[in-house]
């Protein structure tokens, strides 16, 4: 639903826009060249699409293997201590514990196929023993604000679009993003913890988040510390080197526990290439959509202004062009990966602003469609403080991808 107005919105946009613009400076260009971007947008769609059919064929035939192998099993296992401190409102070895820590272990290796179905189990376990069958539980609560905070440890789809569009290393997002969205777990984390009046100074809340912490705070300093020349190159090679490391992981544990490797990857494979055909008509459909708001000059009007507002405070407005792709992602994961493949087909796989646009889609997910299929599953009406504290943590999220950016490609 909140897709389908968006869709609108751009294209009521745009038509308002090019009428605005034929009334005060008689310019009769302007709907040729909204025609000429409703055809090339289809045109783009439907080629991005079919080009990512190799790639998300490989990536999904690679998690199959992780997936075969036990990997979610053995994330659930290393995050299932910091569960129940966080959750005080579920009763001890409740089934919830179970399907949350799977569905987040899945969505951390970018699973969505296999996230989505335990945690819609978790929502209605946790549902059966909820007083109030319209308003979230504090326990509810913190499970959907872990999810849109929408950490993500192989950031596939992202390093997928970017090969598809010619980056020199589409992995060089990996690290950015890494560092972004455990700024948007943390800061969500937090946020509702303080209102649930959860204890953060546990000792075991503090050695994970503490761990978190010291990790991602290293890795700030390591890079900032280097020449920028050499920032480039030392992230590219990690994030490589991390990416075929987790890749033989997942290969060897698939062999150690005697699993069939080429028919799980097979399998995985034939997935991926279903995803890509399925997305098609939606990739179609947005981009279009977005074509007709730039053609126009919406969207030139639209950065301009939050560009003014920047630089009022003298902040760098560089990253602005990018910012669309911040203000959709919280709306509709869709609309935001149309506008993140529309910056990178204006700019480029490698500008600044292509990477800023895919480290923002690869940061955090889609508060509100969350909210709303996973509220909406249970029958919940209230959702409480979850959609403030997700956005909260989005905003975390979306500042940080923009420091990163401007720290590795800037």
């Amino acid at each position: 639903m909140v897709l389908n107005y968006i869709w609108i919105a751009f294209f009521v946009t745009g038509f308002a826009v090019a009428i605005l613009k034929l009334i005060v400076s008689g310019d009769t260009q302007i709907f040729n060249s909204i025609i000429g971007s409703v055809f090339s947008s289809a045109k783009t769609g439907f080629e991005v699409s079919l080009g990512l059919t190799g790639a998300l064929a490989l990536w999904m035939g690679l998690l199959k293997i992780g997936e075969r192998g036990g990997v979610v099993t053995i994330l659930g296992k290393l995050v299932a201590p910091l569960f129940r401190k966080l959750f005080p409102g579920l009763p001890q070895g409740h089934p919830a514990y179970g399907s949350m820590i799977l569905n987040i272990s899945a969505n951390m290796l970018g699973l969505d196929n296999a996230a989505t179905p335990m945690g819609l189990k978790a929502m209605k376990e946790m549902q059966e023993i909820n007083t109030d069958k319209e308003t979230a539980t504090n326990a509810q609560i913190m499970f959907l604000t872990l999810n849109a905070a929408g950490l993500t440890i192989i950031p596939v789809s992202i390093i997928v679009y970017r090969t598809q569009f010619g980056a020199a290393n589409p992995a060089d997002i990996f690290i950015p993003i890494l560092i972004s969205t455990f700024a948007s777990l943390f800061t969500g984390m937090v946020s509702v913890s303080v209102i649930q009046r959860i204890n953060l100074f546990d000792r075991v809340i503090l050695a994970y988040m503490g761990g978190f912490a010291a990790v991602i705070g290293g890795m700030i300093y390591y890079f900032s510390s280097l020449p920028k020349e050499e920032i480039a190159q030392i992230s590219t090679f990690a994030a490589n080197f991390i990416l075929i490391s987790i890749i033989m992981l997942f290969i060897t544990l698939a062999a150690v526990r005697k699993v069939n490797v080429y028919d799980a990857f097979v399998e995985g494979a034939k997935e991926g290439f279903g995803v890509a055909i399925k997305i098609i008509p939606f990739l179609v459909a947005i981009l279009v959509a977005i074509g007709v708001f730039r053609a126009s000059g919406a969207m030139d009007y639209l950065v301009a202004g939050i560009a003014k507002l920047f630089s009022l405070f003298g902040i760098d407005t560089q990253f602005t062009e990018a910012l669309p792709v911040a203000l959709m992602k919280p709306l509709s994961g869709n609309g935001a990966r149309g506008l993140m493949i529309d910056a990178m087909t204006i700019h480029g796989a490698d500008s600044f602003i292509g990477r800023l646009a895919c480290a923002m889609q690869g940061t955090t997910d889609t508060t509100f469609y969350i909210a709303a299929v996973y509220f909406g599953s249970v029958g919940i009406k209230n959702a409480r403080h979850m959609i403030g504290c997700s956005l909260l943590a989005d905003l975390a999220g979306f500042t940080t991808a923009i420091i990163m950016a401007y720290l590795f490609f800037n």
